[in-house]
């Protein structure tokens, strides 16, 4: 039987289940990585587990989030990973070696493995064959401890890449052509498998910033095969041996196929506030800009900015224009100081960031009131750079690097021939910033600073659920919205009692304190609730506030999980119509919960005080009820232990 790349990876690794469209498998996990923002969660839960050693082959605890140090908070979850890490067998990567993302698929990217991260743009690794998927922290604590990881087996989407790239068009203008069809929601329950005879002419790099934005999409994650420009790549890192030729077989049947032809494409951007929202760069030209940014785990590769750096070289950026410019890794950074491009950056007028996520995730550079700000960046959900007003287009580095020239929005065909580039096929591998654990951490002191607090924790479900209804926000309702993570809250992903305080801020800061009045209720929202980032503390600050249950429309596939893990109920409608009757205030009770769930899909509720019946659903594997009725996946695998 001929298969997919995916079915290929997915068949080495299944556990349990069978590889059919919608149904439950787990699979073995080779490799993890976490990042400082959820990783402090993530080994407060591999503590709770109480495991000695990590077990699986690689594990990697990176700091790229959370670097700017105006108190103490993020030095002190800093020093408790790399405790932890030395401790349990995890390789730890200093605060400055870079993205997890870059430096993940630089060091120890592997084809035809697979990748479990706290972070959702883990599939980034996607772009060198690894299939590289995005899940909450106590997820990636599981996995760490030896525990398969669950997921319904999603459809695989084949998109062919046909014909070449046109001048001043980038791997960027790929994905965003995919969302402007698909849009944020379209890859829910979906892995994209890339192919065609496009792929020959697309990098490792840039592949990668494809996956990587795939999680835009709401796919579980993205591939593209192992080939001879992976062999290449491998080979300049100085890790040749990881290589192995991975393809689909000819034959191979997709649940669904899409075509890109390449030589169609034009320079695109996505507008504010989602980045879906795409349109060619002619059709916004001239719009005057405040503020431009390069990096971010999307674009911050060393062939992305030594093209901006050919691009800007001799050139000053224009005065109303503030250029900052992160590269992804540390490696990227020694390379473009030993070639000249960081030299041309900076007399141009750029600002040179930490190799860091930065003000991709709201930790620094925020624009001014109502500014406008161009980037390179994966997100512009509204208020995540830290202004709510601000208005972020999000774009690739060859018409950011343009229009930083010309102070306004620049289709960069405008402005001549694109720069030749031609990448070093020598790279300075340096890894002295990621610290190797010992072979026995057991005598190891892990240090905890005052900031870090337990995490919360569900009792088992109870016999019946009663509530109010406290928020209904309608469809997109994003993690930044529901948990928001800018520079002044970043410092307290360890600590969800004071983190609760801020939750749905920016829809209704009047959330919390309601949430503690009434001990708790129940939120009602659309289509597509919780996409964007893995965060759990978008379920670990409801449950904190006492939410029992969450009535969707529809959920993203991360969010969902999360609320699964941390014993929050997820429900949806049977008739979507019962959303508009819905209001804020009513109340809902649910009897017989535990028995209801264990019965089928069907819950019959009651609201408002005419006890009107309200007909839910609940589509759980057997697994997922075990979950829900025990308080969460932390309750359930000690069960199992027991």
């Amino acid at each position: 039987m001929a298969l997919t790349l995916t079915e290929k990876i997915l068949g080495s690794h299944l556990v349990s289940g069978e590889l059919k469209s919608g149904t439950e498998i787990a699979i073995r996990i080779d490799q993890t990585l976490t990042q400082d923002s959820t990783g402090t969660m993530a080994y407060l839960q591999l503590e709770a587990i109480d495991i000695p050693r990590v077990k699986t082959k690689l594990s990697v605890a990176y700091i790229d989030h959370n670097t700017l140090q105006c108190g103490y908070e993020n030095a002190d979850d800093h020093r408790y990973i790399e405790t932890v890490a030395a401790k349990h067998g995890i390789v730890f990567s200093k605060p400055g070696n870079g993205i997890c993302h870059q430096v993940n698929l630089e060091r120890f990217g592997r084809p035809g493995w697979t990748l479990l991260g706290s972070d959702s743009h883990t599939p980034t690794a996607g772009g060198l064959g690894m299939l590289a998927i995005g899940a909450g922290g106590l997820d990636v604590a599981v996995a760490m401890a030896g525990g398969a990881y669950y997921l319904r087996m999603p459809s695989i989407c084949k998109v062919e890449l046909r014909g070449q790239l046109p001048p001043w068009t980038s791997a960027k203008d790929i994905i965003l052509e995919l969302l402007s069809r698909l849009t944020v929601k379209g890859g829910v329950g979906r892995i994209f498998e890339y192919s065609g005879p496009g792929l020959t002419q697309l990098s490792v790099p840039e592949r990668a910033t494809i996956t990587n934005m795939g999680a835009e999409l709401g796919a579980t994650t993205s591939i593209f095969p192992s080939d001879e420009q992976t062999q290449t790549f491998l080979a300049s890192q100085g890790r040749a041996d990881s290589w192995v030729s991975l393809t689909a077989d000819d034959n191979a049947r997709y649940d669904e196929e899409v075509i890109i032809n390449l030589n169609d494409l034009e320079p695109l951007i996505a507008k504010p506030h989602s980045p879906d929202n795409v349109v060619p760069v002619r059709k916004l030209s001239g719009i005057a800009l405040d503020q431009v940014l390069i990096g971010s785990c999307t674009n911050s590769s060393y062939s992305d900015l030594l093209k901006v750096a050919k691009i800007l070289e001799g050139k000053s950026v224009h005065p109303n224009i503030s250029l900052a410019i992160s590269p992804g890794s540390k490696q990227v950074l020694a390379m473009l100081a030993r070639d000249g491009a960081l030299a041309a950056m900076i007399q141009a007028g750029a600002r040179i960031l930490e190799c860091a996520c930065g003000p991709c995730i709201g930790m620094g550079q925020a624009p001014r009131s109502g500014g406008i700000s161009l980037r390179t960046f994966n997100r512009n959900f509204e208020g995540r750079s830290g202004t709510p007003d601000a208005q972020i287009y999000l774009t690739s580095p060859e018409v950011a690097a343009a229009s930083a020239l010309t102070g306004v929005l620049t289709d960069p065909r405008d402005i001549g021939n694109p720069p030749v580039v031609h990448t070093s096929a020598t790279v300075i591998a340096d890894n002295s910033l990621l610290i190797l654990p010992p072979e026995n951490g057991s005598d190891i002191e892990i240090i905890r600073g005052p900031n870090i607090k337990p995490f919360p924790r569900a009792d088992k479900l109870p016999p019946a659920l009663c509530g109010e209804i406290l928020l209904k926000p309608g469809d997109n309702i994003t993690t930044d919205h529901i948990m928001p993570s800018h520079a002044h809250l970043l410092p307290y992903r360890s600590n969800i009692p004071y983190l609760s305080n801020y939750c749905f801020h920016s829809l209704d800061p009047t959330f919390p304190e309601r949430a503690k009045l009434k001990k708790g209720g129940f939120i009602v929202a659309g289509t597509n609730y919780g996409q964007g980032s893995s965060r759990e503390h978008a379920a670990l600050a409801p449950l904190y506030l006492g939410i029992k249950g969450v009535i969707a429309k529809s959920f993203a596939r991360i969010h969902r999980a999360n609320l699964i893990n941390f014993g929050i109920v997820p429900f949806t409608f049977c008739d979507i119509s019962d959303y508009d009757v819905l209001e804020l205030g009513t109340e809902i009770m649910i009897e017989n919960i535990q028995a209801q769930i264990l019965a089928g899909d069907s819950i019959q509720a009651t609201y408002g005080e005419a006890k009107r019946t309200l007909s839910l659903k609940i589509d759980l594997t057997s697994r997922e009820q075990s979950i829900i009725l025990a308080g969460g996946l932390l309750n359930h695998t000690r069960e199992k232990r027991e």
